[in-house]
């Protein structure tokens, strides 16, 4: 994609999306999303990225909601027109499933189903899978369900791997058909000694969030999917959250498609193991449901985010289990290697920042799949922004790093210069007609 061709294409279908959204989109005084137009537009550009969908709200309120680019690239498919990205555009969101997760979780340490402190054995009483003469670790037996939300539990991928990404490999295991199942592979991995004691120290882990879908559904009697659904989603209104699919032809309406930063094909996980575009069929989406498996549009993220504010009109978590869930699992003020205050922890399946000299925080999750990179913020002041990508090539070899890491700082930038007041000058310069201007130029 050159940033010739590709420039006056974005400014039209960045106008088009604009004037979707703005229906829905309830503004805050003086708030100029001009910045956050011209970030957007200017880093999937620079970043050669087909694709993005913002959305900011502002004390539970959208105050911007816009596509950038495509949801799908022009080819022979789509008459090579393209479908451009928009408002309602459904996006992977990868691990930011996690904060999802954790409220589920609370919700039902609030409704006293559960406590935090509860082993996950005694919860789920799976039979450990032992290859040969290996023999059950008895810590499993102490993993609490704290500890899987802070990824405190005991796996650690870099010394073993990341079993939700071994499909094959445990379906052979068990002599079975790929993909291997939810329960055959946690029962796989209660086969295998942990990589450290429970508790010891964090290591990010997709096998904890899985288990804890497990949890969900063993305490609530229903599918993790649908209790989720029914318990969050539906009393927030939110219809635009949705379970991934893994196949390109299971694909939901509204879903964009998924760019890997360099296209190639490998064997799928599903029959007849094939070969595929690396996006669709080389993991079992469908088993990363509490992990990683939601689609969902940024504005019904920055909707779900914004009910954990104090100040939220609908929650569907009280304030006291939110401040739980935003606080460190073992009570202890989180501290770096030096034994110095961290600027940064992970709480129970969300990061947070602490301001300085204030009890209030910054809280955010992102995520990452081959074609999707997502991140979710909120902050301190009310701001609560989204930020969806159909592609996940990393910004460039001096800043090896995701999209999503890329435009973190930026979005802070822009979402400041946003909310600095306009001047009467520029009061017809909205951005509507500052596009079509540029478009018509």
């Amino acid at each position: 994609m050159s940033k010739t061709l590709l420039l006056p294409t974005y400014v039209l279908l960045f106008f088009t999306a604009v004037l979707h959204s703005a229906e829905n989109t309830l503004p805050k005084k003086n708030f100029n999303p001009t910045a956050l137009e011209d970030l957007i537009a200017g880093f999937i550009t620079e970043n050669n990225l087909p694709g993005a969908s913002v959305a900011v709200a502002h004390h539970g309120k959208v105050v911007f909601a816009a596509g950038f680019g495509y949801a799908e690239l022009p080819d022979e498919k789509n008459g090579n027109r393209g479908v451009p990205a928009a408002p309602d555009s459904l996006y992977r969101i990868a691990s930011i499933s996690k904060p999802i997760t954790s409220i589920a979780i609370m919700q039902l340490v609030e409704k006293k189903k559960l406590s935090l402190s509860d082993k996950v054995t005694d919860i789920i009483k799976f039979d450990p899978f032992l290859e040969g003469d290996a023999k059950p670790d008895q810590r499993w037996k102490q993993i609490t369900i704290a500890q899987l939300l802070s990824h405190t539990g005991g796996f650690d991928r870099a010394k073993s791997f990341d079993p939700m990404f071994k499909s094959v490999q445990i379906a052979k295991a068990f002599n079975k058909p790929s993909p291997a199942s939810k329960e055959d592979v946690i029962r796989y991995m209660m086969g295998r000694q942990l990589d450290f004691n429970p508790g010891e120290r964090f290591a990010y882990s997709n096998l904890g969030f899985c288990l804890l879908g497990r949890v969900i559904e063993k305490i609530s009697n229903q599918s993790y999917n649908d209790y989720v659904a029914e318990n969050i989603f539906k009393p927030l209104g939110i219809d635009e959250i949705k379970p991934g699919k893994s196949l390109a032809s299971h694909r939901q309406a509204n879903e964009v498609v998924y760019y890997p930063p360099t296209p190639s094909k490998a064997n799928s996980v599903f029959p007849p193991y094939e070969p595929v575009d690396t996006a669709y069929g080389t993991h079992d989406h469908e088993s990363l449901d509490a992990v990683g498996g939601w689609i969902a549009s940024a504005r019904a993220l920055v909707k779900l985010a914004s009910s954990l504010d104090d100040d939220a009109l609908v929650r569907v978590l009280g304030k006291e289990a939110t401040k739980v869930m935003f606080s460190k699992a073992d009570g202890k003020p989180p501290l770096d290697k030096d034994g110095k205050p961290a600027p940064t922890f992970y709480a129970l399946g969300w990061n947070v920042r602490p301001v300085e000299n204030s009890s209030n925080a910054n809280t955010w999750h992102n995520g990452a799949l081959s074609g999707t990179s997502t991140l979710l913020v909120r902050r301190h002041d009310g701001y609560t922004w989204a930020v969806l990508f159909n592609g996940s090539k990393p910004s460039g070899k001096d800043k090896p790093t995701s999209p999503s890491g890329a435009i973190d700082p930026l979005m802070h930038k822009a979402v400041d210069e946003a909310d600095k007041p306009i001047p009467v000058q520029q009061a017809f310069k909205s951005s509507k007609f500052r596009l079509l201007r540029q478009f018509h130029d």
